[in-house]
């Protein structure tokens, strides 16, 4: 697998992630920026309530006007899905399919955090046998039976992560087709859900035929990992179920910021561009305190 290095590491290359590059770059430093798609902004059909566009853009175009700015001063991109995020001690480490990615700090800028699936019972019983981070909780789950609801290359990374302590791994897909492929040993169901089982506490799914299973734990990793995953897995705190951010924009765990509609509020361009800049210019002086 390959690795890129890098001074500035930024998930996501739209709006947020290109304006965080460009700061970072004028800066003279090196920037890597990685990202799966255009999220949200490369599905809009036109955009014109931004500041300095003289016709209506399509969401699409205008990703790809910030990302030739980014190219042009230097940046690296690279189109990846990345899957987990730590620090080692002296860098942040990026996973993703196909290569891993270094930097001394590193910028989330994935986009808005995905809905999470309306199963009943799912809300309540979050922390409760329900969890959205493998490498976090696994621990709790050794030699017990427990679920992954995905389908996608997400739901492999997790459940790989469970195979090397659990008893064994489902997974249910709720009807939706396997789009990765999952070790001989992991079962696939993929009947439609009906809902979560248990009194105060995850004890299993019911079907939609009305039979149910039993599950010690069930793992959530539905779509690509956002942000609240990947800071999850880096070691962040969480207040109800928000990133906890000091005004720079940096997590808990230092040189680790968050930009964009992945800090919630009012998901529009203009404060994504807003916020990369803000999360790049702490991190420079960050970068330049701690040399």
């Amino acid at each position: 697998m390959d690795n890129f290095e890098a001074d500035i590491l930024i998930l996501g290359y739209g709006p947020a992630g290109v304006s965080a590059a460009l700061y970072g770059l004028r800066a003279g430093l090196d920037v890597l920026l990685v990202g799966k798609d255009g999220g949200a902004l490369s599905k809009a059909h036109a955009i014109q309530n931004y500041y300095g566009l003289e016709k209506p853009l399509t969401g699409e175009e205008l990703l790809q006007v910030g990302k030739k700015q980014a190219l042009d001063l230097g940046a690296q991109i690279v189109d990846d899905e990345v899957m987990d995020l730590m620090f080692d001690g002296s860098q942040f480490v990026a996973k993703g399919l196909t290569a891993s990615y270094h930097g001394k700090v590193c910028i989330m800028a994935t986009g808005a955090a995905r809905k999470k699936h309306p199963l009943p019972g799912m809300a309540e019983m979050e922390g409760h046998g329900v969890s959205y981070c493998a490498v976090c909780d696994s621990f709790f789950y050794k030699g017990k039976n427990v679920a992954v609801l995905g389908n996608g290359e997400y739901a492999l990374h997790e459940t790989e992560e469970l195979l090397q302590v659990v008893g064994s791994a489902t997974l249910l897909t709720n009807g939706a087709e396997v789009s990765a492929k999952f070790p001989d040993k992991v079962r696939i169901e993929k009947r439609h859900l009906q809902g979560l089982v248990g009194e105060g506490a995850f004890q299993g799914v019911q079907y939609e035929d009305g039979t149910e299973e039993n599950f010690d734990g069930l793992f959530v990793a539905l779509g690509s990992a956002n942000a609240t995953d990947l800071a999850l897995k880096a070691g962040a705190a969480f207040d109800q179920g928000k990133l906890v951010l000091d005004g720079d924009l940096q997590t808990t765990l230092p040189g680790l910021y968050a930009a964009g509609d992945c800090t919630g509020g009012i998901l529009q361009v203009s404060i994504a561009v807003g916020e990369g800049a803000r999360a790049a210019l702490a991190a420079i002086k960050y970068l330049r305190e701690n040399k």
